[in-house]
């Protein structure tokens, strides 16, 4: 809550003039307990979670036509009755995490230490939170999930997220409650170590969110993000992880792809009897194989459609 009560103080606060998104937040906030803004977040993430996923949802339902020629995985169609339980497995939590984050907001805030009021951060100074924050969470989120891929992580929490073998966007939040209780560390990791405030904290949670919806889309599009951001993965990586499945060590980042290369997890094998450099020359790796056969079946299955007039097969893609 802002602790003034007309926008004139805020402004001899401030020793200047409100910007127009200082004011627009005063109007927004001033009245709003620190509580209800901090559990607002969670709120933003269930709204985007619900939506963002669905016009691919619906595309490939209703007219798999038109993104098939994009489609990552071209033979598989997850059936609708599996996207919706998915998406509801899932959507329970943010209730859950809801409550929780009323309950604990005391000790909450003491932890992340949140501004909640005036003034609102610049630009730079957002910017360069989201590369630490980004950075960071990838990093421990890398080797969370390395761990997840040994053989006790594997059996008895991250099985579930791989149950979908070609992921769909809802898939990104389809998880074990531990798993998802152990990779919210990693996303709190850089509002901890460098607090911010709370309008960054809504544009962190919401940018990973839509990045690990894209990731798990199975679909790769000509403005991919992965074709402007050095070493972003984006879904064709992260594909190949899913598609491989539990027999996967590779492909572990979840944004970037510098842990992979600078651990040599970004192939699906490297042999001990020969350098490296050559091994890159003269073989092919997991991934990119996995591309080309991919590349291959996407030519076939649009002939396939050309012939049939527009009608195509599909497998569902997950694991009963």
């Amino acid at each position: 809550m802002i602790p003034y009560a007309t926008a004139a103080e805020a402004e001899a606060a401030l020793g200047r003039a409100m910007t127009w998104a200082e004011a627009v937040w005063y109007q927004y906030s001033a009245a709003m307990p620190d509580s209800w803004l901090h559990c607002l977040t969670t709120c933003i993430l269930f709204v985007i979670y619900t939506i963002t996923p669905l016009p691919l949802l619906v595309l490939e339902q209703f007219a798999p036509s038109v993104v098939l020629p994009y489609k990552l995985q071209p033979r598989v169609q997850v059936p609708l009755a599996a996207s919706l339980r998915c998406y509801m497995e899932a959507a329970f939590v943010f209730p859950v995490a809801v409550g929780f984050q009323l309950v604990s907001y005391p000790a909450a805030a003491k932890i992340l230490r949140t501004r909640m009021g005036l003034p609102l951060p610049s630009v730079r100074e957002t910017v360069a939170q989201l590369v630490v924050y980004s950075l960071l969470e990838d990093y421990l989120s890398y080797w969370i999930h390395r761990l997840l891929h040994t053989k006790w992580g594997y059996e008895k929490i991250h099985r579930v997220h791989h149950e979908f073998t070609a992921p769909t966007g809802f898939a990104m939040s389809y998880s074990h409650w531990a798993e998802n209780l152990l990779l919210s560390i990693p996303a709190l990791a850089g509002p901890v170590i460098a607090p911010c405030h709370i309008t960054t904290q809504w544009l962190w949670f919401s940018i990973r969110l839509i990045e690990g919806i894209n990731i798990h889309s199975g679909y790769h599009f000509p403005f991919s993000p992965s074709k402007l951001i050095p070493f972003y993965g984006g879904a064709a990586y992260h594909d190949y992880h899913h598609y491989a499945g539990g027999h996967s060590q590779s492909n572990f980042a979840p944004l970037f792809t510098y842990c992979d290369y600078l651990y040599r997890t970004d192939k699906k094998s490297r042999p001990s009897d020969v350098s490296w450099s050559l091994f890159v020359f003269f073989f092919e790796t997991g991934y990119r194989y996995h591309k080309l056969k991919q590349a291959k079946l996407k030519s076939l299955e649009e002939d396939n459609v050309e012939k049939k007039g527009g009608s195509t097969a599909f497998c569902n893609g997950k694991k009963d």
